[in-house]
Parts: C-alpha cells; structure tokens; sequence
C-alpha cells in the first residue's frame, strides 16, 4: 500500500470514535451488521431515485443528484478543512493522496493506487462494500458523491482540477475497479459530468419504460 503524501481529515471522526468505543470494543457486537446496515442504506437510495425518476422524471431525477452532490461536498469539505499544501508534494501526489483517502476511509475500498508520471496517477479497488449488492448501473449512484468531493477539493486546492474516470468495474463483471486521473489541458471537459450526464439520460429513458400510467 503507497505512503499517502498528504494527510486529510476524517469527516465524522466524532460518531467514528463513538463507533469503536461504542460498539466495537463489545464482545456481543458483531462488525458485519454494519456492513449489512449499509448496503441497506445504500440500495435505499438507488431505490428512491429511481422512484423519483419514474414518478417526476427529469425534475425528480434533478433534486435526487442534488442532494447527493451536496453530501459529497459536505464530506469533502470537512475533509480538507485546515488541510495545507505540504512542501515538496507535487499536484498529483496531492490529488493521489486525496483519491486514497476517500478510497480507504470514505469508501471502504482496499485499492493499489499508482503515480504514473507527473500529470497522472490511477488506482484499481480490490473490493468494493457493494460490489455484491450493486447491479452495475447502480454504481452512478456514487458517482454524484464523488463529484461534490471533488468539487470541494477544487475549491480549497484549484491546481488539482483533474480529469477522471473509470475504466472497468467489479459490478460489471470485472476482477477490480480501474480509475484514472489526468491533468486537465487549457479548453478540456470534464470528462466526470459529461459521463454522469450520459447515464442520467438512459436513467430516464429506463423510468419511461418502467413507469407505470
């Protein structure tokens, strides 16, 4: 597992500590009801968006992502509060580090992350909490939390306004999870939204199909 460079703040680090103090220091406490807790949680919010597509179509599908935008730049915020640029880390060890911590510590997710060269990096997830639970449309899901953690980095850090995207994935049948990050050139897309817009249309094409009349 790569040294992260940067060390980044843990967003609930007060409920966390109540965790293990709480709960996992008991004998009668099994940690696996967690996991269970949150794959629940988590095929509950697909479920309501897609609810929310087939019962208000675009506008519904606008409020759900939204909201999960905001709880993304909620978590990322909190996460580089008070975080400075260290000396000597370059741009894309800062963006690496910060794609680890949410790997890791957000997300759950062993990875093997790698620093390409100086305007890349990339990471594999060697399991995922879903990758069980998830069809693998499901996954958009994340990607909307993931883009309010990204926005918030931006905001506090603007040279790591990179590039990213996935190129395989478990639920689809994959051995892992491959995500890269790239540089941004002067004039580039983001290639992040444009991919979630592209899913957020076959979305509502899927509710029009399944909507009931």
């Amino acid at each position: 597992m790569e040294t992260l460079k940067v060390k980044f703040n843990f967003p609930f680090a007060e409920a966390s500590e109540k965790l293990k103090q709480e709960a996992f220091s008991r004998d009668d406490y099994d940690p696996a009801s967690l996991f269970r807790w949150g794959n629940m949680m988590a095929l509950s919010v697909i479920r309501m968006l897609e609810r929310a597509e087939r019962e208000f179509g675009e506008e519904g599908q606008r409020a759900m992502i939204e909201e999960l935008v905001e709880v993304g730049r909620y978590v990322g915020r909190r996460m580089v509060e008070g975080v400075e640029w260290p000396e000597g880390v370059s741009a894309i060890e800062m963006i690496s580090s910060f794609a680890s911590t949410l790997n890791r510590d957000i997300y759950a997710s062993p990875e093997d992350p790698r620093i390409d060269d100086e305007d890349r990096c990339s990471f594999d997830i060697l399991w995922c909490p879903h990758q069980d639970t998830y069809r693998a449309f499901d996954c958009r899901v994340q990607r909307y939390m993931v883009q309010g953690m990204i926005e918030a980095m931006r905001e506090k850090f603007p040279q790591t306004d990179f590039n990213v995207r996935f190129t395989q994935t478990i639920p689809a049948g994959a051995p892992v999870c491959t995500f890269e990050i790239w540089r941004k050139k002067e004039g580039d897309t983001d290639d992040w939204e444009i991919y979630s817009g592209e899913l957020e249309k076959k979305a509502l094409e899927k509710a029009g199909k399944n909507r009931r009349d």
